[in-house]
């Protein structure tokens, strides 16, 4: 009788490692899934490691561009963050890892899936409401949900124990027991020690950016340039030589590196996951944190005021919320999509920055084909249009409710 097939989304770190043996030990075929989405992995010696562990099959998929412009980029448009500071670096890649696997699955004919999620976490909800969508038939394998998985693992130190009964080779040790995920967006850390919110991240622990207080001297002067605010364009220069990048990846790639050696894009804070638990996260987000805070500034310039306040106060909130819980293959995500795209037609200019010790700053802006900005009307110098006695008219017409409301105050004895 034919076992059953599982195909694993597969890391190649400890914990999706131990989850391969554990079910070839219970019995099931197992096809490892990989996506590159821009992690710093060595791939093949993955592959290698998931082979000898005892896989049938590896599949190792370039999910990258599609990461950046499906994903990044839409992000990028409605400035998603959640809770006022995560750029959502993990969220935005749970959507093509999904579909990518759910692809090999269909192709290698598995009839169930698994992945390394913790029964805690908000991944699990999003990879799992992500299979569903894609293909309401598949089941699902959740080991740290399974109480024979979760009582044999206590814990990472039980995982490093039977890895090392296995043979299993791992990078995580018990001196430095945090998790790491990495993507083309940034890396995340959590667990461990980091689980004390008071407790100050080692130095060591940080892997994508250089500590703003060793990073370089000089600042770093590029140019982003944005259509219907997305990012096209990045002037920039290499060895005192001007560079200039338009394809989407090499773009992202490009601003990384400029953000990485200045050290931009550290968070570290406590953060609300979606199943209800309060969870201490600390992330790396270098070339999205500058490109997001380009568009945001262009904004200022070309986009209508109210076109900006109503997509701040319903698009992005609610996009951002649809991304950190997982719900992106949804009507309610197409649908805010297209209000996105609606926001951004006239998001057309270029922004000056400067990367230095950390930060990035915004040196000017412009657009070529935006004219809601007129430096004459708002200059303190010049009548031009403008007539400022009409101001008076304004401010009498604003005022009339407030003088209601101060009246009965009075009247009250009640202090404003």
């Amino acid at each position: 009788m034919a076992k059953d097939k599982v195909c694993l989304a597969y890391s190649g770190g400890l914990d999706t490692s131990c989850i391969l043996a554990w079910l070839i030990e219970k019995g099931y075929d197992v096809v490892c899934f990989m996506a590159d989405v821009g992690q710093e992995e060595d791939f093949e010696a993955a592959k290698q490691k998931a082979l000898k562990i005892g896989a049938k099959e590896v599949y190792v998929e370039d999910m990258r561009r599609e990461f950046v412009e499906e994903l990044c980029f839409p992000a990028i448009q409605c400035n998603a963050v959640y809770e006022n500071i995560y750029l959502l670096g993990t969220s935005l890649a749970r959507p093509v890892i999904a579909r990518a696997q759910i692809s090999v699955a269909q192709k290698t004919k598995c009839t169930l899936v698994s992945h390394g999620c913790t029964g805690k976490g908000n991944d699990q909800v999003r990879f799992e409401l992500a299979f569903y969508a894609l293909q309401p038939s598949i089941k699902v394998i959740a080991p740290w949900r399974i109480p024979e998985f979760y009582n044999r693992f206590a814990g990472r130190n039980d995982l490093l124990d039977y890895a090392a009964q296995q043979f299993i080779p791992v990078t995580s040790t018990k001196s430095k027991p945090w998790s790491m995920d990495e993507n083309l967006a940034h890396c995340s850390y959590e667990a461990g020690i980091l689980e004390d919110p008071n407790t100050t991240p080692p130095a060591d622990m940080w892997k994508l950016t250089q500590d703003p207080e060793s990073a370089p001297n000089t600042p770093e002067d590029f140019t982003f340039v944005f259509e219907k605010g997305i990012p096209v364009k990045l002037f920039y220069k290499e060895a005192g030589k001007d560079k200039t990048v338009t394809n989407p990846l090499d773009l992202f790639l490009t601003s990384n590196s400029i953000a990485r050696r200045h050290g931009v894009g550290r968070v570290d804070i406590v953060e609300n996951r979606f199943i209800g638990l309060k969870s201490r996260g600390c992330y790396e987000t270098p070339g999205l944190t500058m490109l997001r805070s380009a568009h945001l500034d262009l904004e200022g310039l070309v986009l209508d005021r109210e076109v900006r306040a109503l997509r701040d106060q319903f698009v992005t909130f609610n996009y951002s919320k649809i991304l950190y819980n997982g719900l992106y293959f949804s009507p309610e995500r197409e649908f805010l999509e297209e209000s996105i795209k609606a926001s951004q037609k006239n998001v057309n200019g270029q922004v000056r920055c400067r990367a230095y010790k950390g930060q990035m700053m915004v040196l000017g802006r412009s657009s070529e084909t935006e004219k809601l900005y007129d430096a004459t009307e708002s200059s303190m110098d010049e009548i031009t249009g403008f007539e400022p006695s009409e101001t008076s008219g304004f401010i009498g017409v604003q005022a009339i409710r407030l003088k209601k409301y101060g009246a009965m105050k009075g009247e009250k004895g009640e202090r404003l």
